[in-house]
């Protein structure tokens, strides 16, 4: 059974009391970090972002490569209907095997869409939830709260990643120059 509120040691009240108010001032914290992250790489918004350059960049790369296979198999074709050499048909057989094969390989970007969509309604969740929790918090109070940042290393201050906007992106030519 509870014992009586007076028969409580009040050291031991006032100690858990304590460190409740630790731990919710420690949520708090947690909270108005990842309401307004120190950088843009951990805003959930960029995050979705990245997913979704994520999933085109894969499904461009995979088109471009089987419309190439694709090619490559007209390409032999024609030259099947001119080779006569049983030498030279085996070879065109294994080119046709291989371009299956890289047309077949490149479904691994139909199951990568998948497991990226599913991150990032898993990310839209949490971040549905820190919303919700700053919105009961209250905006004002959680803009009150002290975040500190990360500290980055030099070079992790220059890498941003590639860029999301292709017309904002540095071009090949321009990344070679600085090698030259």
């Amino acid at each position: 059974m509870n014992a009586p509120i007076e028969d409580l040691d009040s050291d031991a009240l006032r100690h858990e009391l304590h460190g409740l108010l630790r731990y919710i001032n420690r949520v708090r914290q947690e909270i108005a970090s990842i309401s307004r992250p120190a950088d843009d790489a951990h805003e959930f918004g960029t995050m979705s972002d990245q997913l979704d350059a994520v999933i085109k960049a894969t499904d461009d790369a995979s088109n471009t490569i089987m419309a190439c296979a694709e090619d490559n198999e007209e390409a032999v074709q024609k030259l099947r209907a001119v080779l006569t050499d049983p030498a030279q048909i085996a070879l065109l057989d294994q080119i046709s095997e291989n371009d299956m094969n890289t047309i077949q390989a490149c479904s691994f970007q139909d199951i990568t869409g998948q497991r990226v969509t599913k991150v990032a309604r898993s990310l839209t969740y949490v971040e549905d939830r820190v919303t919700a929790l700053t919105e009961l918090w209250g905006k004002d109070e959680i803009a009150k709260v002290e975040i500190k940042g990360e500290e980055k290393t030099e070079d992790e201050k220059l890498l941003h990643g590639p860029a999301l906007d292709p017309t904002r992106a540095i071009s090949q030519d321009e990344i070679d120059a600085l090698f030259d």
